[in-house]
């Protein structure tokens, strides 16, 4: 498992089904609207055409395991054919360190083929087999959408969105990637990660009984702030400081601490039907920590009963966890520690794993390998899923109050931009002096 700070640094070339319905309709209007045509398949040669949307490291990264696959695994040509970013030094960046990594032959991305600015996607997608989406999340829902309209494979980084609206876009065009037999794969490594597997079937199985309790944290220090420069529009301050607004974030709770929310919610095999919590902003308090919170607590409660207490926190010099763990009727496990013990402490399992596989380049190359097997292959709905989960705490330390999964799932407040512009405003403005407005639990509306 990479530490936090592998996993949290923006400029590493190293990145990263269990939920068949929803009780909210999902946009079924929508999907309609989605052509159902001829997935998308390699060309003769069998080599697939990936594009990369979004080139800072998160995408950078998934690019460089996609193109890392045909070296381990010989499967067949893949070659970078399409990049597209919002800003022209993030793309260029990207293309150097990829060209000099795997040259210009596999890296063919001549100038013509890079694409700048908001609408830079389109151009990308409709040059591809394979589409790797890897934007701030805010953009997700939109970028599958259109990746899916055109008939391409997609992996897209997690989260997949930032609110309801976005989630129930993701879910609608998930059931028409599936129509039109696209695979789909989502940045939750830890599905494709052998002690997470092993550990996980094991609990299933009943090793330590009936789940009764759980807990997961995200605590650390923190991650890069950019400080404002002269001449920047509020659009262009914020696309660069993204962590730090919720319509490109969604706060850390659900950018980072979805990892260990999806894991909860794969052990139990479902999602929770409450939430409540509290939260707030200690330390992190500059202008240039926008209008994310640096703690959040939340109790999810789970349709039997049974409760996960979850931490997750940006605040240097305190004790820092990234883990899940889950207390049974017969024992207990920490399940990123894949560590197995009765209730009176007995190890009764363990897996070491020391030669397991970097679960980074597994979850592309088992997306690569159900494209070339044609196997079915969606993670879309638990990635929207658990998204809906971290988002659901959000609302609950947000606004101090319980919020209902169906109430959540059924919002219609959108965090987007009315227009995507770089003179365009955002929705959340700075003050007179700089600062952001920021949620007040007991009195921040959030539905």
């Amino acid at each position: 498992m990479k530490n936090q700070k592998e996993e949290t640094t923006e400029t590493s070339l190293s990145r990263r089904k269990f939920i068949k319905g929803s009780t909210v309709a999902i946009g079924g209007a929508l999907a309609a609207t989605l052509p159902i045509e001829k997935s998308a398949f390699a060309a003769p040669d069998n080599t697939l055409k990936i594009a990369l949307i979004g080139c800072g490291g998160r995408g950078s990264g998934a690019a460089n395991q996609a193109l890392n696959i045909p070296v381990r695994t010989q499967q067949g040509g893949i070659k970078l054919v399409a990049m597209a970013d919002a800003f022209s030094d993030r793309l260029e960046g990207s293309y150097k360190s990829l060209a000099a990594r795997y040259g210009k032959d596999r890296v063919d991305v001549p100038q013509d083929r890079r694409f700048v600015g908001f609408n830079a996607y389109k151009e990308a997608i409709a040059l591809a087999d394979v589409v790797i989406l890897a934007t701030p999340p805010g953009f997700r829902p939109i970028h599958f959408e259109a990746a899916v309209d055109a008939g391409k494979h997609v992996f897209m980084e997690k989260p997949v969105a930032t609110d309801a609206p976005g989630i129930r876009k993701v879910l609608a065009a998930a059931k028409v990637a599936k129509e039109k037999n696209l695979k789909v794969g989502v940045g939750l490594q830890r599905h494709h990660q052998k002690g997470y597997i092993e550990t996980m079937k094991r609990l299933h199985d009943g090793i330590i009984g009936d789940i009764v309790s759980m807990r997961c944290y995200w605590n650390g220090g923190g991650v890069w702030t950019r400080p404002r420069q002269e001449g920047q529009t509020e659009m262009e301050y914020q696309m660069r400081n993204w962590y730090y607004f919720n319509w490109l974030c969604g706060d850390h709770i659900t950018e980072q601490h979805i990892h260990n929310l999806d894991v909860i919610n794969w052990l139990k095999g479902s999602y929770p039907v409450s939430a409540q919590g509290m939260g707030g902003r200690e330390v992190r308090t500059s202008k240039e920590h926008g209008e994310i919170f640096d703690h959040h607590y939340v109790e999810f409660l789970y349709a039997d009963g049974s409760r996960c207490n979850s931490q997750c926190r940006h605040i240097k010099g305190c004790w820092n966890s990234v883990s899940e763990h889950a207390t049974g009727t017969k024992g207990r496990v920490d399940i990123g520690g894949y560590r197995i013990r009765d209730l009176s402490g007995n190890s009764i399992w363990r897996h070491r794993g020391r030669n397991d596989a970097d679960a980074y380049q597994q979850e592309h190359d088992d997306l690569f390998a159900a494209i070339r097997n044609d196997t079915p292959y969606n993670e879309a709905e638990y990635g929207a899923f658990s998204t809906m989960t971290s988002i659901m705490g959000r609302l609950a330390t947000y606004s101090g109050k319980e919020v209902k999964w169906n109430d959540a799932l059924k919002s219609t407040l959108s965090l987007l931009p009315e227009k995507f512009d770089w003179n365009a405003d955002p929705r959340v403005l700075p003050n007179e002096d700089g600062y952001y407005p920021v949620a007040v639990p007991g009195e921040s509306t959030v539905l």
